[in-house]
Formats: C-alpha cells, structure tokens, sequence
C-alpha cells in the first residue's frame, strides 16, 4: 500500500526557485502527495505565482513568519501525509521519477528514509553520498540533507518541532537528538533523491561561524557530557589542521615541518609535569 507524502516547500523573495521546485514537483509520474508551500509574504512575485498554480492542487498560505524553521514548522502542521519532505524553494527533485522510487522503499518500518543529493554549486556539482549507519560522530561532522529525507510525521510530535531560535541547524539538532538519543530507526536508500540548491544559508561558508555557535548550543542542551569531544571535532576541521594532516602524507615536507617545529619548541618554556 502506497504510504501518503507531503513535501513541504519554504519560500521568502525567491519566485525563480520556487518555479523550478513547483515544475519539479508538479512532473512526478506518481501523485501519491500532497504538495503544501508556505511563503514568508514575499513581495517579489511570489505570491502572483502561487496564485497562477492554485489549481495544481497546491495547498499554500503566504504570511510573514519569524524565519525558515517557523515556517516549515507551519509546514508540519499543516501536513496530513504520514511522512515529510522538506524541498525548499529552489531544490528540485533528481527526476520525474523520484516519488515513485520513494514509494516503493517506504513502508513504514523505519521513522526515517533517507537518499542521496546533488549539491548544485554555482561553479560545480557534487554528489554526496550518506552513509548506511549513522553515527555520532557522523553528526559531529556532518548532517542528513533534509531535501533528502522522508520523516516520519509522527516523530514531531513525539519528540519536539524545529528548534525556531535557530537560524541554521535545527534540522541538525533533531536527526542527532531522533537518531543518537531516541534510537529512531532510519534506512538509507540508494538512489539520488534531489539536487540541492547550493545558494542556501547553511551553504554560506560565512556562516560557518554561527553553525558552529548554534550546534555547540545544542550539545549543551541535549549531549553536555560530549561538548569537550565536539569542541576537539570542530577544531579539526579547521583549514589549518587540514593542512597539517595534508603535510603529513608527503614525507619530505613532513620532516622539514617537524624540523620547524622542534625548533620553536626550542624558544618555548615546557609545559610542567602535574
């Protein structure tokens, strides 16, 4: 038995993404879905264009919000699917075949199924590839893509909506509390489910700064005992550490590098013994 979606698509002052995700959607081979878009009270032409689509059966309101996480919270409430896509404006689905794809790998034993994207850069494309097995580490590092990932709708009310404080990671904070504090069951499914638009806010590495800030608000919130682990992660992502690690597969720059340090080491008092 097909298993009811409901995409839930954001959108503030972006009506040429928002085309591109109504045109997308609107070409599924499978109608198995409700399609529910939630505008922030755009004044671009997006409101003109939800009312040219109002007969494709597109359930929609525009009204102003308090940014992306209330409005897709809007989104959850308003949905009667029993699992959730979040295709914000811009984001498209892979192709025409991708919810009838879906719909033959969800059946309701997991609370999450999850593929795979094209993250669509403005210079590159790059597919990613998430793992069968989630692990903490995992959400140290990383996320799931929530343009990827079909939740289960019940899942919002048994554990909590989207964090609304939050600008960047609150779908971060729920797939590490579900998926590492509530053992929610989750299945990979291989096949490509969506190009991501890589324009996004959490794309913008100039905000890396406050996802970091917010996901270390969170671990104290949720996972206080792993906050020095997550504080040594972030560190090691850092460009500097990368290099460091880069230097160390070449011998030779390896050994200069270690002759470089010794000899600072050199002007350096030593750390006591305790």
């Amino acid at each position: 038995m097909s298993t009811k979606i409901s995409i839930i698509t954001v959108n503030y002052n972006d009506s040429s993404g928002l085309q591109k995700t109504i045109n997308s959607v609107l070409n599924q081979s499978l109608r198995n879905f409700e399609f529910i878009i939630i505008d922030g009270n755009s004044n671009d032409g997006s409101k003109e264009l939800l009312q040219q689509n109002s007969d494709q059966s597109i359930r929609w309101i525009s009204e102003p919000d308090r940014g992306i996480y209330h409005a897709m919270n809007k989104g959850i409430q308003m949905a009667t699917g029993q699992y959730l896509l979040f295709l914000n404006s811009g984001d498209v689905l892979f192709n025409n075949e991708v919810i009838k794809a879906v719909d033959h790998e969800i059946d309701g034993s997991y609370g999450i199924y999850y593929g795979d994207i094209i993250f669509d850069e403005p210079k590159q494309q790059k597919k990613i590839v998430f793992p069968d097995t989630l692990s903490f580490t995992f959400f140290f590092k990383q996320s799931l893509s929530h343009q990827a990932s079909f939740i289960k709708k019940t899942l919002f009310d048994e554990i909590f909506l989207y964090n609304e404080d939050f600008k960047i990671v609150s779908d971060w904070e729920f797939f590490i509390y579900a998926i590492c504090k509530q053992n929610v069951s989750y299945k990979h499914m291989n096949l490509l489910t969506t190009i991501y638009d890589g324009n996004g806010i959490s794309s913008n590495s100039n905000n890396l700064k406050m996802m970091y800030q917010e996901r270390k608000i969170s671990m104290l919130r949720h996972f206080p005992a792993f906050i020095d682990d997550y504080t040594r992660i972030s560190e090691l992502e850092h460009k500097r550490v990368k290099q460091f690690f880069y230097i160390k597969e070449h011998p030779l720059a390896w050994k200069i590098l270690k002759l470089c340090i010794k000899t600072i080491l050199l002007f350096i008092p030593k750390k006591p013994d305790n």
